[in-house]
C-alpha cells in the first residue's frame, strides 16, 4: 500500500513498503497517487540523525527499567555502571531501550563500534535501527539528543525515490526552531524502513 507522509508544509515522501517511490510537494504526489493513503504531521518532515555516540549510549551506558526503584531514569556510565554487574539478559534490555529513547529524539541511525557484547548486538538488531560503522570515537558529547552532542549534526543522505523510507518528523516551523529547541520535546514520529518505530502520544 502506498502512504503519502506531508509535513505542515506541504513537503511530502510517497512510502511503499521500505522504500520512498516520490518525493515533492503534497499537492503534485496526491494527484498522481489519487488512491494513496495521506497521513498529514505536524511540523516538519526530515531525514531524521545519525547518532555519531551509538557505542556509548547502547553498550558504555545502562538504560533504567522505570521499574528498578533508586536508578533514576537517565543512563547510567562509569562507576555506576560497573556497580550493576549486568548480564546479558539486562544488557540486552538496556539496549532496546536505549533504541526506543534514540527513536524519541529522531534518530535513524547510530554510528558504532563492533558491538562487543554479543546480548547488545542481538536486541539492537532487531529494533530495526540502521547501524553505521564508526572507525574511532568522534569527540563530543554522548547524547541521547544529536543537537546537544557539542558536535554539528549528521543526517542520512537525501531522501531520494528509491532510497530508504528512513526519516523522522519534529513539530517546529524551520530548523532554525528544532536548532534552538532540540529533538528532546519535539520529535513527533521516527519512521525506519517503511515502519513507524515511534510516535509521541
Amino acid at each position: 500500500m502506498l502512504t503519502i507522509h506531508a509535513d505542515s508544509r506541504g513537503h511530502a515522501l510517497a512510502v511503499r513498503g521500505e522504500r520512498i517511490e516520490a518525493a515533492g510537494p503534497l499537492a503534485e504526489l496526491s494527484a498522481g497517487h489519487p488512491h494513496a493513503r495521506v497521513r498529514t504531521w505536524p511540523g516538519l518532515l526530515t531525514p531524521g540523525f545519525v547518532n555519531l555516540h551509538g557505542t556509548e549510549l547502547l553498550e558504555r551506558a545502562y538504560h533504567p527499567d522505570p521499574r528498578e526503584a533508586g536508578l533514576g531514569t537517565e543512563p547510567l556510565t562509569g562507576d555506576a555502571l560497573r556497580a550493576l554487574a549486568l548480564d546479558d539478559a539486562r544488557w540486552g534490555a538496556s539496549a532496546r531501550r536505549g533504541v526506543q529513547r534514540m527513536l524519541a529524539h529522531g534518530t535513524v541511525a547510530a554510528a558504532c563500534e563492533p558491538f562487543l557484547i554479543r546480548a547488545v548486538q542481538d536486541a539492537v538488531r532487531r529494533t530495526g535501527l540502521t547501524v553505521l560503522p564508526r572507525p574511532h570515537h568522534p569527540g563530543g558529547t554522548p547524547s541521547l539528543d544529536p543537537l546537544a552532542s557539542d558536535l554539528p549534526p549528521e543526517t542520512p543522505p537525501a531522501r531520494t525515490p528509491g532510497s530508504a523510507a528512513c526519516f523522522a518528523v519534529f513539530d517546529v516551523h524551520d530548523e532554525t526552531e528544532l536548532a534552538e529547541r532540540g529533538a528532546t520535546a519535539t520529535c513527533v514520529a521516527t519512521v525506519i524502513a517503511g515502519r513507524l518505530l515511534f510516535r509521541r502520544r
